[in-house]
């Protein structure tokens, strides 16, 4: 019973928060070394499981906030220098930045790895990140006996981030305000991982790239790719997997160099521009989640499509030579404080297109809605400005026009395949009367 007040639960769901993001960066760091056009299969299950991992940053986040807390994401603490331990655990392994290959796979496992179920709760230097859990769901039952739900519930509705902010994966987004709406929260982020009553392969949701068949939990998912075969029906923890074969080209990958730091570069040279770049563009996307789990969640949507533009910015990363001979550089996740943050100008404003997703707009370029102005016969004769709408200094708009937060991209072009090639016909109007 180590937490005993409603201040170290806030302070353990603030750790749940922490957890749950130290698993980003190296899912990212896998997903984007894994070269355009191959090992789709792998880049789905690895991005899948990147997008339920910020489902479950999202639900730590609910519930921290449900009882009265304030997520914490803008700090150096959210930023550890890799490799490193999962954040409050028992510290067996460290967890590397690196490309996708086996050992990576095997890392992932360990992350996700279902916990015995006969084991005992541990609220600090957990073996599993589900008895981390367990002993959150214990206090959270035995406070709000202790105290009630209504002394423990008291944070304030209009900071939860609800079901109709659509964040493009598997699973559900929950709204907590009582003791079952927080337990149902918690239960979503260990059955997506682990597996439905920890003893099954099953999530209990549907597959994000292949809603026809059900999902596997994310340590059974990284088991598909290490045996290069899938689960099916009536296939059990015991069994492993032993339904249709699911192909890996472990070589078909950048060569990414493990744990970069932008200090083993020179300023001022091509790498470690590119890495500063990256790493301002991340330390943002951190306040843009601090300030959607504190008040303003309609920028959730905003975070999600800015954080599309990363896959540019780290690919553009694998492509540079680190000078070795054989590596290439990559992506760091380095922490930039906000008073050091590289800031858009509307010297810099610019629009870039990505292939098959958002356009990214940089330098504070403002927003807004007009409608146009007719005459009485219909013509059309001015446009008049309706709203500006609130913008962070960078911002993604949909492109694929199936975004449920327009204007803003929320991750769906990924979901349904959506491909940006120009197909209109360009030739002069006259040419097309």
């Amino acid at each position: 019973m180590a937490i005993k007040t409603i201040e170290s639960l806030r302070e353990h769901l603030q750790w749940s928060v922490e957890i749950e993001h130290g698993t980003l960066p190296p899912y990212l760091c896998a997903l984007y070394s894994i070269e355009e056009g191959h090992n789709t299969d792998a880049a789905e299950v690895i991005h899948s499981v990147f997008m339920e991992e910020m489902l479950h940053l999202t639900l730590a986040a609910n519930v921290l906030n449900a009882i009265g807390g304030s997520p914490v994401l803008d700090s150096p603490q959210l930023m550890p220098t890799y490799p490193a331990f999962l954040p409050h655990s028992d510290e067996a392994f460290q967890v590397p930045l690196a490309k996708f290959s086996p050992e990576s796979v095997e890392t992932f496992m360990k992350i996700e790895r279902p916990s015995d179920h006969d084991g005992l709760p541990e609220d600090d230097s957990y073996e599993t990140i589900g008895q981390f859990y367990e002993a959150i769901e214990e206090a959270l039952g035995r406070l709000s006996g202790e105290l009630g739900e209504k002394v423990l519930f008291t944070g304030d509705p209009s900071r939860q981030i609800t079901a109709e902010f659509y964040y493009g994966g598997a699973g559900k987004i929950v709204t907590v305000t009582d003791l079952a709406s927080a337990l149902a929260a918690l239960e979503e982020v260990v059955e997506q991982g682990e597996g439905l009553q920890h003893e099954e392969v099953w999530d209990g949701d549907q597959d994000m790239f292949h809603p026809e068949r059900p999902e596997v939990a994310h340590y059974f998912r990284f088991e598909e790719l290490a045996a290069g075969r899938r689960y099916q029906a009536g296939d059990t923890p015991q069994s492993g997997p032993t339904g249709s074969e699911l192909v890996v080209d472990w070589g078909a990958v950048h060569n990414m160099r493990p744990n970069p730091r932008s200090s083993d570069y020179p300023v001022g040279s091509e790498v470690r521009k590119h890495m500063d770049d990256f790493n301002h563009t991340y330390s943002g996307i951190l306040h843009l989640l601090q300030e959607a789990f504190n008040g303003s969640p309609l920028l959730l949507a905003v975070s999600t499509g800015v954080m599309y533009g990363l896959k540019e910015q780290a690919q553009e990363l694998m492509s540079l030579p680190t000078g070795d001979g054989t590596t290439t550089a990559g992506p760091s996740f380095e922490y930039v404080p906000p008073e050091e943050r590289r800031q858009a100008t509307r010297e810099e404003r610019r629009i870039v297109v990505l292939p098959g997703g958002p356009y990214m707009v940089y330098g504070d370029v403002p927003l807004v809605r007009k409608r146009t102005i007719s005459s009485d016969n219909g013509d059309s004769l001015n446009w008049e400005k309706t709203e500006v709408i609130e913008t962070e200094d960078v911002y993604a708009l949909c492109r694929c026009g199936h975004s449920t937060t327009k204007p803003f991209c929320d991750g769906t072009h990924v979901r349904i395949g959506f491909e940006g090639a120009k197909t209109a016909d360009i030739a002069p109007t006259a040419a097309r009367q």
